[in-house]
């Protein structure tokens, strides 16, 4: 993320319950959002400098037009992509979840050809708070790479 605050510095933000609140409703749109395949709702929890990151390929999306990037391509990879959450935890820094995401891979992502098979991936997601936008600084993604060769 652009200009993160060191690691020292995020552990000290405080863990007032109207920010953590405001956190949860954010990511309950971006949730929303993605669920309908809403790209502009999702652009519209974003700071302009967000940053999507796929850890385990090193591919990288940068600010709102990365974002539509990433989405759109996620998208058209897995057009009936569901994301089931397992484990959430929402703090001052932000939201980490755990979801397990099942689709048909119908196109090219993270870097793997379209298998056309269904897939069923587990992913955990961080999305950074950022406090001075009131926004997530996008998403750090990571996955197992070898999950993407096995179907469901």
């Amino acid at each position: 993320m652009p200009d993160q605050p060191s690691i020292r510095r995020r552990l000290a933000w405080p863990f007032d319950v109207p920010t953590l609140r405001r956190i949860k409703r954010l990511w309950v749109r971006h949730s929303i959002a993605e669920d309908a395949r809403d790209i502009d709702g999702l652009i519209a929890t974003l700071a302009p400098d967000c940053v999507y990151e796929l850890l385990p390929t090193g591919q990288r999306w940068d600010g709102h037009a990365g974002a539509r990037r990433f989405y759109t391509e996620l998208f058209a990879a897995f057009p009936d992509n569901a994301f089931a959450l397992t484990d959430i935890v929402i703090g001052p820094q932000g939201v980490f979840e755990v979801a397990t995401l099942t689709g048909t891979n119908l196109g090219p992502w993270a870097g793997a050809p379209p298998s056309g098979l269904p897939l069923r991936l587990r992913i955990l997601i961080h999305f950074p708070w950022d406090p001075a936008a009131g926004l997530f600084g996008g998403e750090r993604i990571y996955f197992d790479r070898g999950e993407l060769a096995t179907t469901e």
